[in-house]
Parts: structure tokens; sequence; C-alpha cells
């Protein structure tokens, strides 16, 4: 009988009925980097935490169960695992990749990957014919969907099909969603990566990234460049992911309808010029969410009528909180321009529709009503300032 998500970020089924680890419920930190071997040639399955712990072992484990994979590999960080998945190129290797990316992730492609010798093209994946872009020596797809952090969202298995097609791999970023929402392998991809400091871990207190991958090929290759680059989670980030891994589910569905209740909130307000969230009726990828997705997460983007009213708002939130990052239980709201997107030329970001006047909200799993208040709170105040004392 198969396993329900929430069950599954608790529970391996290959170590139910096991009475392991002196039947300690929270699974060890095995603190240790290296490890005693009984004899030459005899091993106890472990050698070296650079090539594996028993604690990220379990970890991985489980991420690779809940993405419906057979491997997954956990990073020190979400770049260390694109960094580590774009050593699966060669130099002269062409990669067709989304346009509106994570700002790390475009400033890893134009700083260091073309540096090695990769060439990309850089498109609008769920717009433009992404097929007219495969040339002879095309070897990837990347993608993020939702996008960071224009929301904008891509068929997952209409690009698996053009991928199959051309002998391609493709490579889907699910961060936003998380697995909870989202399986990009059953959809026909053949890489899954996250940032695990995200949603994964839930509670901004460490990093990680994760490969998830369906294909022994690909998984072989991973696990020889992990060990080789060195790259892999401690054992005690891999023991905090795991923990926050146990209430994803929970802290998803709670996030997502405070998201929603925030979203419909600023189609209200006269000062926000547009709302940029996949659940609402009117995005453009609604209706594709719904095929491949089973819910529309709690990343949501909206513009503001002037950049004026943006840094106003940035500099009077209290329990909602500027900062950088995402997916954690904390409200953060954030300013693409000079945090997320900021070693992005501005004609990029410009392009994709990232302005000065472009907010990007985490929503986490406060009351929602305590949200609302904040919220209405600082644009009241925000706009009475911009009107010179005067309440509009």
């Amino acid at each position: 009988m198969a396993r329900g998500i929430n069950t599954k970020c608790l529970h391996l089924e290959e170590e139910e009925g096991c009475c392991n680890n002196y039947g300690s419920i929270s699974f060890p930190i095995y603190q240790t980097a290296t490890y005693a071997h009984p004899a030459v040639g005899q091993s106890t399955g472990f050698d070296y935490s650079r090539l594996q712990n028993p604690t990220r072992e379990h970890l991985e484990k489980i991420v690779a169960t809940l993405e419906n994979g057979i491997d997954a590999l956990a990073f020190s960080t979400g770049m260390a695992a694109i960094t580590l998945v774009m050593e699966l190129f060669k130099p002269g290797d062409h990669l067709i990749v989304d346009a509106d990316l994570y700002g790390g992730s475009i400033r890893l492609f134009d700083n260091v990957s073309a540096k090695n010798g990769l060439q990309f093209s850089r498109i609008d994946c769920w717009k433009e014919d992404v097929e007219s872009y495969v040339n002879e020596n095309t070897k990837a797809i990347y993608i993020e969907t939702p996008t960071n952090p224009m929301m904008n969202v891509t068929d997952i298995a209409a690009l698996a099909d053009i991928a199959k097609r051309h002998d391609l791999l493709l490579i889907v970023d699910n961060t936003f969603l998380s697995p909870y929402f989202q399986n990009p392998l059953n959809l026909g991809a053949d890489i899954v990566v996250h940032s695990g400091t995200k949603f994964l871990g839930g509670h901004n207190d460490t990093l990680a990234g994760f490969l998830v991958t369906n294909r022994e090929d690909i998984s072989e290759k991973l696990r020889f460049l992990i060990k080789t680059t060195g790259s892999g989670l401690a054992p005690f980030d891999s023991w905090l992911i795991l923990r926050g891994i146990k209430t994803l589910g929970i802290r998803m569905e709670q996030a997502q309808k405070n998201a929603f209740k925030i979203a419909e909130w600023l189609k209200t307000q006269k000062a926000v010029t547009r709302v940029i969230y996949p659940g609402l009726p009117e995005h453009p990828g609604h209706e594709i969410m719904k095929k491949q997705a089973r819910g529309f997460g709690s990343m949501l983007t909206f513009q503001l009528e002037s950049p004026e009213f943006a840094l106003s708002i940035l500099s009077k939130v209290r329990m909602i909180k500027f900062a950088e990052s995402l997916g954690g239980v904390e409200t953060l709201v954030t300013y693409p321009t000079t945090q997320t997107h900021a070693d992005v030329p501005e004609e990029i970001r410009e392009r994709n529709g990232i302005t000065r006047s472009t907010l990007r909200l985490s929503v986490g799993i406060e009351d929602a009503q305590d949200l609302l208040e904040e919220l209405e709170k600082v644009f009241a105040e925000t706009e009475e300032e911009l009107n010179g004392g005067k309440k509009s």
C-alpha cells in the first residue's frame, strides 16, 4: 500500500519494525569525520564522512522517497548542489535555461559555468518555443517552476517530451513548491534541485541543498562528483533538515492558506499594481499548476505603484521581516533588486519584470489575521507618509 507524503516525511518504510540506534526516535547525529575498520578489506559501510555519513544518508533516503527518486544527494547549500550538477557537462556543451531564475543561479552560470566553457540560451521556457533553441551540442534544459521571483509556470511534462526527443537532461528546481506539492520526476524530469535551506528545513536555521534523480547512470556520476568535490552536508545540518522535514506537510498547508488570504488582500490595495500568485485564477500558469502540482505554495510577488512605496514598506514592517531567503515558518519580505537578484544585470532584471517597485513575499505560518493587520498598518502609514501626512 502506497504511503502518504506526511508519513514519508517521518518514516522510512525499510526501517520500520527495527530497533536500531538504541530505539532512538530522533535519528542520531553521527558527528564523526572517520570510521574504524575491523580489518583490511572490511568496513562498517562507512569510511570517511566526505564520502558518506549515517545521518546524511538517512536524510538522503527520506528526500529520495519524497521525490519518488532512486537517489538523493545532500549538499552544504542549494548553490553547491547546482554547482555540482553543472559538472555533468564539458566545455562546448549548450544548455537552455529559463530567463527568470534565482539570481545566484544566474551568477553561477554567467561567471563560473561560462568561464568553464558552457554555453547558455536564456529564454522564457513558459511561453517560448523551447525546441527551436535545441542544437547539436545542446545537453540539457534547466528550469524553475514557479520561477523566482516572477512566478512563471512551465509545463514540466511538455518540456520532458522535448528533452526525450533530443536526448537532453531535464533539470527542475523544485524549491518553491517542495516535494509536498510537486514531484517533477513523476512528470519526466531527470534531476530535481532543492535549496533545502528553504521549505525542507523550514526554520531559517541552517543551509542545505539537494539533487534527486530516478536514473542509475546519473546517480553514479553525481556520487563520484560529490565524493571528489567534498560538498556534502555536515552531520548536524543533516539532522536539522531531518527535523524540519517532519513538519513539511503541515507547514506547507498553513503557509499556503495564508498566502491565498494575503494575495486576495493585496488585490484590493490601490497602491498595488499587480499581484503574481499562481493560486489566483487569473495567473497565466494557474491551469498548468492544477495539472502538475497538488498546491500553489506560499510564494507571491507584487508590484507597487512606485519604488518609494516599496522602500517605505520595507522600512516599516516589524513582525514580517525584511530579509533574504524563503520557505521558513516566519513571513519574510524580500527586495529582489538589492537582495536575491543584485548581481543580475539591470537589463535582465527589467526584461524579466523585476523593477525597483517589486517585492517578493514568503508567507509563513503565523495567524493570517496578524499578518493582514500588519500589512494594513504598514500600507496606511506609507500612504500617509507619501501623501505629505494626509490620509488618503
